[in-house]
């Protein structure tokens, strides 16, 4: 087995020092067994360091889709999310042996939550549906197994999109972001669909289920999360139904009205 890169506290490479003394140690029937324990231990803490560092880089690169997918959808927007995805691709194809098999579960990879939350919200905005596990594992530019936490954490921090894009685009339009099931009202089966009535469709779901995996702390805090953003949308459209007559359009709510309505006994919960 070939020894991994030898490195110091800070995660630097060490050089060998040619002018230090070479000593002569003395070796048993022991000694091989603990020279094959020192390599596996160094190739795992590279492994470690390469899946950390990829799961960095991709993280950034899927926050900057999501920055872009919260502008309007033009060729030029659209032919930059692939370049990101490109990227983001490049820089897993570096880990695959890495994290294959067992190796998996073995080093975190936070930054398949960051890629599903992208991805889905592009999903969302072009088809008004909730991306599957399945489409998010096809979409997945590398040969890497999605976990059930990755999907399932990832849609929770999509839900912070949501709000986001409902707060901005209500704000410019002066009502609920949504499109009606049938283009008639008064059709059988007529319903106003709208980006609240989705959240909520999501939060429903994810609150029914048990948990799949990954922390249970990290897990319960994502779901409270995700309730309080469901929460101030809600209080969003009842601003817009009740009071929308009264705010100019531009109009953006504010944290502490928002608060006063739902009786200002809950600190505001914002995401990282």
């Amino acid at each position: 087995m070939a020894g991994g890169v030898k490195r110091d506290h800070q995660g630097k490479e060490k050089v060998a020092d040619s002018s230090r003394p070479t000593r002569d140690i003395p070796r048993n029937a022991y000694t091989s067994m603990f020279e094959s324990f020192r390599n596996e231990l160094d190739e795992h803490h590279d492994r470690r360091m390469r899946t950390g560092k990829v799961s960095r880089d991709v993280t950034a690169l899927s926050k900057k889709i999501v920055r872009k997918l919260n502008q309007p959808l033009p060729p030029r927007i659209q032919a930059d999310v692939e370049d990101r995805l490109k990227e983001i691709a490049a820089h897993l194809a570096t880990i695959e042996a890495d994290v294959a098999g067992m190796n998996r579960y073995r080093y975190p990879l936070i930054c398949l939550e960051e890629f599903v939350e992208a991805v889905s919200f592009a999903h969302y905005l072009q088809h008004q549906k909730l991306m599957t596990p399945s489409q998010a594992q096809e979409v997945l530019p590398a040969n890497i197994a999605l976990t059930p936490p990755d999907y399932v954490f990832g849609v929770f921090d999509l839900t912070g999109e949501m709000m986001r894009f409902a707060t901005a685009l209500t704000a410019l339009s002066g009502s609920m972001p949504g499109r009606s099931t049938n283009t008639t009202a008064g059709e059988k089966g007529y319903e106003d669909r709208t980006i609240l009535s989705d959240m909520q469709d999501v939060s429903s779901m994810l609150q029914i289920c048990p948990p799949t995996g990954g922390k249970p702390g990290t897990y319960f805090k994502k779901l409270g999360f995700m309730i309080e953003q469901v929460h101030k949308v809600e209080r969003l459209g009842y601003g817009i139904r009740v009071r929308g007559s009264e705010r100019p359009k531009g109009w953006m709510p504010d944290i502490d009205e928002s608060s006063r309505v739902v009786g200002g006994d809950q600190d505001d919960v914002t995401m990282d």
